[in-house]
């Protein structure tokens, strides 16, 4: 493993070690390996939905119900919305 160093404001370090006394993380560098895992996981997430997305049309579901339509459409545009993985 490699070693990565990094400056943050006293406020951040303090909720950091906050995180940790929880119990739920067994370092500062477990917890901000659960952060970038999961936002790998968001962004390969946003990836396949943007393709689908982009090759999503009626005629590709040919016998799907309107509201399975629907309901894709929904989550695929929510889903692609960069200011909704911003605040994610």
């Amino acid at each position: 493993m490699s070693t990565l160093n990094i400056s943050i404001p006293v406020t951040m370090k303090a909720f950091v070690e906050t995180q940790v006394r929880s119990g739920l993380y067994s370092s500062a560098s477990d917890y901000v390996r659960t952060l970038i895992r999961a936002d790998q996981q968001r962004r390969a997430e946003a990836l396949v939905d943007a393709q689908l997305l982009a090759h999503f049309t009626q005629d590709d579901l040919a016998g799907v119900t309107p509201e399975l339509c629907a309901w894709l459409r929904t989550r695929l545009c929510h889903s692609s919305d960069p200011r909704q993985e911003a605040s994610g």
